[in-house]
């Protein structure tokens, strides 16, 4: 059986899903997991995917960055899929880890694409560094007086953070970061 996953970081990136999608059933993928999160978070279709996997399928993912965060993350997929005995393919680079030749290519790409990352986020942080100096940033933009004092409200009437967040308007990690704030005040 060939298997698709598809993954975007944002709902901004919907141009780019609906087609990974395409390109997924366009090579006869039978089932297709879905997300949109950031690598960086719980990827539960990626780990759906994972599972639902059996002897003899193939796992095919349109571009390697929507796989795998990291080489080490890379290895670790390849791994599970390989003690599964399941098959990678990878579109926009042809590759294909039921090949020698497909896992090391894949390998060294993996590793190319983490000192890509690593690179931009060490110019990122160049950048925050020089902008800082110059007085250029100042950081995230407090939330309001008004959300802070909801927050502290709901917090004391028993909601969950989940549930103060999505009544708020403001992430679950806000909820966290205000509350953390009052208790050292």
């Amino acid at each position: 059986m060939i298997i698709g996953y598809a993954r975007t970081s944002t709902v901004d990136q919907m141009a780019g899903f609906e087609s990974q999608i395409t390109d997924l059933q366009s090579i006869g993928c039978e089932k297709v997991f879905q997300e949109q999160v950031s690598s960086v978070g719980n990827r539960v279709q990626l780990d759906a995917a994972l599972e639902f996997v059996r002897e003899g399928d193939v796992l095919v993912v349109t571009k390697l960055d929507r796989l795998a965060r990291s080489v080490r993350d890379l290895m670790t997929i390849i791994h599970k899929l390989e003690r599964k005995q399941v098959g990678l393919r990878i579109l926009n680079l042809g590759m294909d880890t039921q090949t020698t030749t497909g896992k090391l290519m894949l390998t060294i790409l993996g590793g190319v694409a983490q000192f890509e990352r690593e690179m931009m986020l060490e110019r990122q942080r160049e950048g925050v560094a020089k902008a800082k100096g110059e007085g250029k940033y100042t950081g995230r933009k407090p939330i309001d007086t008004t959300r802070q004092a909801a927050i502290i409200r709901l917090n004391t009437e028993g909601l969950t953070k989940a549930e103060i967040a999505n009544q708020v308007g403001v992430g679950e990690v806000t909820v966290y970061r205000v509350l953390a704030k009052t208790r050292k005040a």
